[in-house]
């Protein structure tokens, strides 16, 4: 019988960041008993702050404490959406990102209270969204309905919603069934409408890189194909030097005979330019780079320079 062990798991204090680190709990207790599991939630400066995000240097507003947290040895482990998590920038010195779980439905989906489609919304319709990246693809393919800024977890996105101050809300599918909401769902988009986000749908375990026991325990929970699918994605927005304010969308997926195809797209946020970019390899560094290549080779440079770092 295994000796046990206390592992200390850092995270997001949000509802839906809670209800992650309980799947990892689960996972743990089935597949190594001898684990005791103790979480350390911690508020970040991203949950905190209510204007832009930009402002707070993008994505890493949501992970900054927890890296910290891992760094100083107060947690052993810790689990983000890879959403979150910076594609310009590497992980941080001393970290390393481990394993990757098995992925979760991608897709972006509306919530009306209406029960209207994105494509029955009046004129005029006040959607809720903060993320540019689907501002631009509503702007592409609902010219008529109007993106409107809104913060928050999804939960108090929900809330909002239902006092009112939004005809309809875009939330990532994964999400509203992380926070056990997903009857709230109107419907799902599909991929080719709007392209999802890089790391949709994925969490990643992340520990020290001179933890190697803690290490072993999350690359147990990992994911293969995820790992690839998300190292072909950020490889792209690593080489576009994308983050959470560049209009940059990436989905991977592996397919039957073991290649991963790759469609990336960058747009205006008018949604008046789209590039679009769908190749295959096995490889997915030389995947995630030859779709960059071919996002530059069509002008990507030229819109994502309109776009803060």
């Amino acid at each position: 019988m295994s000796a046990s062990r206390l592992l200390r798991i850092g995270t997001r204090s949000s509802p839906m960041a809670l209800a992650q680190v309980e799947r990892v709990r689960r996972m743990l207790a089935e597949r190594r008993p001898e684990v005791t599991v103790e979480v350390l939630p911690l508020s970040t400066s991203g949950d905190r702050w209510q204007g832009s995000l930009a402002d707070l240097g993008g994505k890493g507003a949501f992970t900054k404490e927890v890296d910290q947290a891992l760094l100083a040895g107060r947690v052993d482990l810790a689990v983000h959406c890879v959403k979150d998590v910076p594609g310009d920038r590497p992980a941080p010195a001393g970290t390393v990102l481990a394993a990757y779980l098995a992925r979760d439905d991608v897709r972006d989906c509306l919530i009306s209270p209406s029960g209207r489609r994105l494509d029955e919304l009046p004129a005029g319709a006040r959607v809720g969204t903060s993320a540019v990246r689907r501002v631009a693809q509503l702007a592409l393919h609902f010219p008529h309905l109007t993106a409107v800024p809104i913060r928050g977890n999804a939960n108090s996105r929900l809330a909002k919603l239902d006092a009112g101050e939004y005809d309809a809300l875009l939330l990532a599918v994964s999400g509203l069934h992380r926070i056990g909401a997903p009857e709230r769902m109107t419907h799902p988009i599909d991929v080719d409408t709007f392209v999802p986000a890089v790391g949709s749908g994925t969490l990643v375990l992340q520990c020290r890189d001179d933890d190697p026991a803690t290490r072993e325990l999350a690359e147990a929970l990992g994911d293969r194909a995820a790992g690839r699918e998300t190292e072909a994605e950020r490889t792209m927005l690593h080489i576009l030097q994308g983050s959470c304010h560049s209009p940059i969308a990436g989905y991977a997926r592996t397919e039957p005979d073991g290649r991963i195809g790759l469609r990336a797209r960058v747009l205006s946020l008018d949604g008046k330019t789209v590039l679009d970019a769908h190749e295959w390899a096995t490889d997915p560094v030389v995947l995630g780079t030859s779709v960059a290549a071919a996002l530059l080779r069509q002008g990507a440079r030229d819109i994502l320079a309109g776009f803060g770092r």
